[in-house]
């Protein structure tokens, strides 16, 4: 406690420096998010697609297409009791014609069983927003001329398009109200104060907006594709990172202030303490997070690089702002429980984390031993695990574009809702030829040509999003493959054939960015920790944390929430976070366990870092799994299950393995733990 702090640190909550650095920062961020503002950006046909696959060149060559045959919406007219009459088949034939995309003369195709009727439409629209203001006016004209008896849906490429829109429409503004909520409500209760609450959530907040402004210029600028999705992502883990970093701030402040009269030598004492492990923390999530820029996927690359921009600016704002600002305020801030000169520190008054603690310098080797196999059973049932969501899986709250679909294929061939598409520069009559001709395909017409370039629509034989489109879709392909003169030049796009190009691409993701995470997260331990066996046991801890938070959510997605499988981005997204951030609460123990190391021994004095940090990391894992668990406020599984699994990972580590196991495994290792280096 009497160590003096640093000069910088001092300087930064000086009584004259103080108020230029909680307010500098606050304002010259709002400034930057009012004029500058977030950029915006027309998501791209290419931006989800794995870079050198058959989807992403179809998507090239539908560029080349003439705009108003890119967008193809499938009415559905469906007898809502027993079949479709004569008469209203003819008001059918006369409502299609005034449709737009249809002619005076669009001829709509009854079912063989004479219980629907469907017309496909090739839509003018040159961007995904004309796409979604084309089917919203298509689905209106539709049901404000319905015959009697019959319902009117649509489906189709344009129809998925625009339902998948809808779901992000007003999503940022949903997500950030929901988190903000989340976080609000937490750090009441963590703090149990009716004010010092507003301090971190107003800095944080001021974070999150410039972050998500800075990174979507930073992506515009170096030409870095970025979603809808992408921000809100970015927003939680600036919530999440940002709110964590201000806990452990003020949990030191609140102990500095029991020792020291002057708030502004407690503050400083606090934030040269907490500055390296927050240092620690971000640089080894930006080192985690920078690894998505080897993705193929465009949208993952932006993600990546999002990412790091939004951890460095909360962190930043954590630690200059936030310190300021509180000594600004004074001790009443903390008001009920304001600290005083003499009161108890932390650990002295942590009962529950020294019996803890107790327990474990007792009997590490059991200890180490039970919560070990804990984690070996919770990861057993991930060696089940699914991946490759179709289409209709992709949604919480089925739309109708997949209802339809669905409907559709009761009456039709099975493909005709989402046909393969077929795109090449090679003549139409020899593409055409072929397609029909390959054993998958059920019938086969031509949609669109122009600029060389001709596209050609199959209905497969199979029912789309099934594993037998999938065989489909590769017969398909390797049909065309045999054939010399089109094989260089067609491609095969569409929904299965994106979701074998999304599997394979995500498959190359993990094999080549897990790997480069752990290495370069573990190279920055070593070069932060200036030791070798603590960042691998810290790795080693996290990577079996990731495995069980995996099995664990597979039971809770099979058993409680009816997914068939995960999302193939998944398992990268969910790995990514897990370690860079799991990693973030072994640092944070391991920071403040070198501290006590000197004084009272390597054991020990884990023990007494358990005791003085057991409180705040647990409030801030517990508060981080649930900023991650508001991603299920959007009706996408993909994110639903990013929460979870990230959600249990974190839990998992904040309550079992920076709890017990790795406490456990310093006592065992002794002053090895630090090896090469001596802190005593």
């Amino acid at each position: 406690m009497s160590t003096p702090p640093p000069g910088w640190a001092r300087r930064l909550t000086s009584r004259r420096v103080a108020p230029f650095v909680a307010l500098l920062p606050l304002l010259l961020g709002g400034l930057l998010i009012g004029l500058l503002g977030t950029a915006e950006r027309t998501v791209g046909p290419a931006d989800e697609l794995p870079e050198g696959s058959g989807v992403a060149e179809a998507a090239a060559l539908a560029e080349r297409l003439p705009d108003d045959a890119t967008s193809t919406a499938i009415v559905l007219w469906t007898a809502e009791d027993g079949e479709l009459s004569q008469e209203t088949l003819q008001e059918i034939q006369r409502l299609a014609g005034d449709l737009p995309g249809g002619s005076g003369d669009a001829a709509p195709i009854p079912s063989e069983d004479g219980t629907a009727a469907i017309l496909p439409l090739e839509l003018d629209t040159a961007t995904a927003s004309d796409t979604s203001e084309a089917v919203a006016e298509l689905r209106e004209q539709l049901d404000s001329s319905a015959p009697d008896g019959v319902l009117t849906q649509v489906t189709g490429p344009a129809a998925v398009q625009a339902d998948l829109a809808k779901v992000f429409e007003g999503a940022d503004l949903t997500l950030l109200a929901t988190t903000a909520a989340v976080v609000t409500v937490l750090l009441v209760l963590t703090y149990r104060s009716p004010v010092l609450w507003v301090v971190p959530l107003v800095v944080v907040g001021v974070a999150d907006r410039l972050a998500t402004v800075l990174a979507t210029h930073v992506l515009e600028l170096v030409g870095t594709a970025w979603n809808e999705s992408t921000t809100g992502i970015l927003s939680v883990l600036v919530f999440g990172a940002g709110t964590d970093y201000a806990l452990l701030l003020i949990s030191r402040y609140r102990d500095e202030l029991k020792g020291e009269e002057s708030r502004h030598l407690a503050m400083a004492r606090a934030l040269h303490r907490t500055a390296e492990a927050v240092l620690s923390s971000s640089t080894t999530v930006v080192v985690g997070v920078l690894t998505l820029l080897l993705s193929l996927t465009p949208s993952t690359r932006g993600l990546g690089l999002a990412s790091a921009v939004g951890i460095v600016v909360a962190a930043l704002m954590v630690m200059t702002a936030l310190p300021a600002a509180l000594v600004l305020f004074g001790r009443w801030v903390f008001w009920p429980k304001v600290p005083r000169v003499g009161d108890p520190t932390t650990v002295q008054t942590a009962r529950v984390w020294n019996a803890v603690g107790g327990l474990v310098g007792r009997r590490p080797v059991t200890v180490a031993v039970v919560s070990s196999l804990v984690l070996v059973a919770l990861a057993l049932p991930g060696l089940g695990i699914r991946t490759g969501l179709s289409q209709s899986e992709q949604f919480l709250d089925e739309p109708e574009a997949i209802s339809a679909s669905e409907r559709l294929a009761e009456s039709f061939p099975a493909g005709s809702a989402e046909p393969a598409r077929v795109l090449s520069t090679g003549p139409q009559e020899d593409v055409l030829a072929l397609v029909e001709s390959s054993s998958a395909v059920r019938s086969a017409r031509p949609t669109a040509s122009g600029d060389g370039v001709v596209q050609v629509d199959a209905v497969l034989d199979a029912r789309p999003g099934t594993s037998e489109a999938v065989d489909a879709v590769e017969t398909l392909r390797a049909d065309i493959a045999a054939d010399p003169d089109l094989a260089d030049t067609t491609v095969v796009s569409g929904s299965d054939a994106s979701r074998i190009d999304e599997r394979d691409g995500a498959s190359r993701d993990r094999l080549l960015v897990l790997p480069l995470i752990l290495v370069l997260v573990l190279g920055a331990l070593v070069l932060l920790l200036r030791s070798i066996v603590a960042p691998l046991v810290l790795v080693v801890t996290v990577v079996a944390t990731y495995l069980a938070a995996l099995g664990a959510s597979w039971v809770v997605f099979t058993q409680l929430l009816g997914f068939e499988a995960l999302d193939v981005s998944t398992p990268l997204f969910a790995f990514l976070f897990l370690v860079a951030l799991g990693v973030d609460y072994n640092i944070f123990l391991v920071t403040r366990a070198r501290e006590e190391a000197p004084e009272h021994g390597t054991g020990p004095g884990v023990l007494r870092a358990l005791a003085a940090t057991g409180g705040v990391i647990t409030s801030a894992g517990v508060l981080l799994a649930a900023v991650f668990a508001t991603l299920g406020v959007l009706p996408l599984v993909v994110l639903a299950q990013l929460g979870v699994v990230i959600g249990i990972g974190v839990l998992l580590d904040t309550l079992l393995v920076r709890t017990v196991l790795v406490p456990s495994l310093v006592v065992l290792l002794g002053e090895r733990f630090w090896w090469p280096r001596r802190v005593r």
